[in-house]
């Protein structure tokens, strides 16, 4: 092998300023300020603000932090809903080389007291509508952070917590604050929290790299065009929105904020703002669809809405394509930063009828473009499985929008990155056009009789039910067969009459028989705090 001393394209060109610097998305609001400084950056009810104000306010937030003691490692926590202070925050925050912890407004006082400690936070920004959260939390954490309270005028209720209000601290920073990006991409830029379904949440720790070049994957794998409008329905707290903070910015979009999720305001702001991308969870465009008129599109410009968090049932996605909305479907963890695939459209596929187009849509797809690689392979032996779409192996990733692990907890770093791989914990088949199909998480598959059965095979032709508004499928003990599967489900109220029998008996007609749900129940489903079902309360609930 050749030695590296005397290779011609390592002598005498190394790296210098003029010819290297460290990959962050914090450069992206500067440069969204300085050549768009008067397109429209954030709209809000009847807040509206360009890019260079948005940008001055962000400057000011930083240089007041710094001035008050918050710097390089330090934590800032934050519970916000999806309002203009949380995007400032996703720039003011790394600008002076602090974590950003957003925190997820749903869940109790003891696991946000746990994060707060768990992450060491110096700061705690949080609104009144979370006051009564914030307040209890804090009254149990031995950290005791610098509380900033956002006083919005849009929400009545609550009350103060803080020693200041976000504007009175904007107001002491300095707008020509000069902020440095990091000498170091690998740096942390953002810290969250794993859902935690049993025991505590892990800490997900981002590095400035990733983010940056999963914003970059998002736009390519969304086709977000230069000014894309941008609507906030999936929650920024949630993987830091996805990037899309940062990705929306890097296109110098205008993001139109909602602090609460209802069907009429989304409907109303897509055709009050011209809004051209947004991003939900299935469940969230199952909301959508069961509020939308019958009478057809609803829109009458070009949108797109990503969906993730789930696998989307393709009975969904067909719903949400006839309602003149564009779905993309895309797949990732908390660890990912948000999407790390995305089922790319072939435009073979308009040649198919909808359900078989909505089938092929409703897979996971292949591996974004910040994505290095991407594999379905056996666990143990990191073995690819044969690309048929029937053998299922487990999902695995690497590349450069991966977190740097887990924080303090170094044997579930080494755990998740075993092999060199990152485990994702989701079982999958591998299709021959390159095309991965998630059928389950690997312990929520259902083994009958020896034979796998995907729950979410089974979830999918539930969904197709004309009553069905919401539906999980978990194992069921069984004497002869070990387990079965048993379906749990939410009527939509116009049929309140349908009964167990036709149901079972809906599944037999389109499915194999021993995939059909042995039993079901009416009930409403446990979620997550971020929407996603939570099948171990089902299969508790079904045990008791």
């Amino acid at each position: 092998m050749e030695n590296n001393n005397n290779n011609p394209y390592s002598m005498g060109l190394e790296q210098n300023p003029a010819n290297y610097a460290a990959l962050s998305p914090v450069g992206f609001i500067e440069r969204a300020a300085s050549v768009y400084p008067d397109h429209p950056a954030v709209v809000y009810g009847s807040v509206q603000r360009s890019w260079k104000e948005t940008y001055q306010r962000c400057l000011r937030l930083a240089s007041a932090l710094q001035q008050r003691g918050i710097g390089e490692g330090d934590t800032v926590a934050v519970m916000l809903p999806n309002i203009p202070e949380m995007l400032e925050l996703h720039f003011a925050v790394p600008m002076i080389g602090a974590v950003l912890n957003t925190q997820n407004t749903r869940l109790d006082a003891e696991t946000v007291s746990f994060m707060l400690e768990h992450g060491r936070a110096k700061v705690m920004i949080t609104d009144r509508e979370f006051s009564t959260t914030a307040e209890r939390a804090l009254k149990m954490s031995q950290q005791q952070p610098l509380v900033i309270d956002v006083d919005d005028p849009q929400f009545e209720g609550g009350k103060l917590l803080g020693q200041i209000t976000y504007e009175q601290l904007l107001n002491e920073g300095d707008e020509q604050f000069d902020w440095q990006p990091p000498a170091d991409e690998w740096q942390a830029i953002a810290l969250n929290y794993t859902s935690g379904t049993t025991g505590n949440p892990k800490g997900v720790v981002y590095h400035h790299r990733g983010a940056y070049l999963n914003a970059m994957s998002n736009i390519l794998g969304q086709n977000l065009p230069p000014h894309a409008v941008y609507l906030w329905t999936l929650p920024m707290f949630h993987c830091n929105g996805w990037c899309y903070p940062w990705a929306v910015t890097a296109v110098a979009g205008t993001h139109v904020c909602l602090r609460h999720l209802q069907p009429e305001r989304v409907f109303s702001a897509i055709q009050d703002h011209g809004v051209t991308h947004f991003c939900g969870a299935p469940v969230v465009l199952n909301m959508l669809l069961n509020a939308a008129p019958d009478d057809g599109p609803i829109v009458d410009h070009p949108v797109t809405v990503t969906t993730g968090g789930a696998a989307p049932p393709a009975a969904i996605i067909e719903g949400i394509e006839a309602l003149g909305i564009q779905v993309v479907h895309a797949y990732g963890l908390t660890e990912t930063y948000g999407p790390s695939v995305f089922c790319s459209y072939q435009q073979a596929w308009d040649e198919l009828p909808m359900d078989q187009r909505a089938a092929k849509m409703a897979r996971q797809g292949v591996r974004a473009p910040g994505m290095a690689e991407l594999m379905v392979a056996d666990p143990l032996t990191l073995e690819p499985v044969n690309r048929d779409g029937t053998v299922m192996g487990e999902v695995m990733m690497r590349g450069n929008t991966m977190m740097k692990g887990y924080l303090q907890n170094p044997s579930a770093s080494a755990e998740a990155f075993s092999g060199g791989w990152f485990h994702t914990g989701d079982l999958a088949v591998w299709h021959a056009d390159g095309y991965i199909e998630v059928k389950d998480r690997s312990k929520d598959v259902i083994i009958s009789g020896g034979e796998n059965i995907s729950t979410i095979e089974v979830e999918d032709i539930l969904f197709r039910h004309p009553a069905i508004l919401e539906a999980a499928v978990v194992a069921q003990p069984d004497d002869h067969w070990g387990e079965v599967p048993c379906a749990v489900v939410t009527l939509k109220p116009e049929h309140d009459e349908v009964d167990a029998e036709s149901i079972i008996s809906f599944c037999r007609d389109n499915m194999a028989h021993f995939k059909c749900p042995k039993r079901v129940v009416f009930a409403e489903l446990p979620k997550t705090s971020t929407g996603k079902v939570q099948k171990y309360a089902l299969r508790q609930m079904l045990q008791d």
